[in-house]
């Protein structure tokens, strides 16, 4: 009762998808659906001015702006290979895209997340790099920045496509609208792939940002302190502004990604642990938020990117053209530089 079993194709059994009215009413799909698609469309428009406006001006095309492209391109392939059909089946009430487009659907918002994962990282290692220098002076060059963009799409790459040949799976989540890797499965392979998978493209990411940010966090606080003993004035203002930047991306970070690793993680150490779909929604969607928040995060409180993006997206109009602040990366770079001689790139 209140139960409808639904196939798709209808003749076939490939993946027969059922759908319980007790779950949710249709209204709250439908909810759904405008929550995911607004996170969609405004992803891809902010990817996309990313993208374009980097393309068109030379100066934006430095090494340490690289990531941040990077990280653009997976948050665009996230949002419409996993969005937009994620918006869909939630309009339908239910996942209508049959096995095949499950297994597509879920290997591809975890590919392109998982990418944008390691982009965050390496933005994080990138910065500590240069502003903490743990091997020394740095100069930051172009085979830097490639080998971290290559090394986060091969990475993602080496730990989703298993799931394609049988280590692993892709099976529907949440309110039963959007695939993802298998948790809950407690087949040896899948276990033994679910615990790689959280590892080291869970773990292994988040034990890199938390750690390097908070190096470069205290090395800023320090610096700070040693320049309202000396100098003062709007330099000791710069640097606390840059602080309270990396607070800012630090938690914002959490806020989107620990939910959905929390859940992941008590679904691997208790498989008969019940979470009501709804609950389980919510990590889910938060996670797939970062398309919307990684471009303002990470790219358009960077005053060089903004000076170029906001015009370009707002039709030439920029409310913040005759701000006279550094930006975070700009800032921090240059300061460190001049005692420092480490140089951007």
């Amino acid at each position: 009762k209140g139960q409808k079993i639904l196939c798709n194709p209808p003749q076939t059994e490939t993946l027969c998808v059922s759908v319980n009215d007790t779950i949710m009413p249709s209204m709250d799909y439908t909810i759904l659906a405008v929550i995911i698609g607004f996170f969609s469309v405004f992803g891809i428009i902010l990817s996309m001015n990313v993208i374009v406006v980097t393309l068109k001006h030379r100066q934006l095309r430095q090494p340490l702006k690289f990531a941040l492209v990077n990280l653009a391109v997976a948050d665009l392939g996230c949002a419409t290979f996993g969005g937009l059909p994620t918006m869909a089946t939630n309009a339908m009430g239910y996942f209508s895209l049959g096995r095949v487009g499950c297994v597509l659907e879920g290997f591809a918002v975890a590919f392109f997340a998982i990418a944008g994962l390691c982009s965050v990282a390496i933005i994080a290692v990138e910065r500590c790099m240069v502003v903490c220098r743990p091997v020394g002076s740095v100069t930051f060059q172009t085979r830097h920045a490639v080998a971290g963009a290559v090394i986060a799409w091969v990475w993602s790459f080496l730990w989703n496509t298993p799931s394609l040949f049988g280590w692993g799976s892709y099976e529907l989540e949440g309110v039963q609208t959007s695939c993802a890797p298998d948790w809950y499965s407690r087949n040896l392979a899948n276990v033994s792939y679910i615990m790689c998978y959280f590892l080291l493209c869970f773990a292994l990411p988040f034990s890199v940002i938390v750690i390097s940010y908070t190096r470069l966090l205290w090395t800023l606080l320090r610096k700070v302190t040693k320049l309202k003993m000396s100098e003062g004035g709007s330099t000791a203002r710069a640097e606390t502004q840059v602080a309270c930047m990396v607070v800012v991306m630090v938690m914002a970070f959490l806020l989107i990604w620990l939910p959905y690793a929390a859940f992941a993680l008590s679904v691997i150490l208790d498989p008969n642990l019940y979470i009501d779909p709804v609950i389980a929604t919510v990590p889910v969607y938060l996670a797939k938020s970062s398309t919307v928040f990684n471009p303002i995060i990470y790219i358009f409180m960077n005053r060089q990117f903004r000076e170029h993006a906001v015009p370009f997206l707002l039709c030439g109009r920029n409310p913040w053209a005759a701000e006279p602040a550094e930006s975070e990366e700009e800032t921090t770079a240059s300061s460190v530089s001049r005692s420092n001689k480490v140089f951007p790139s």
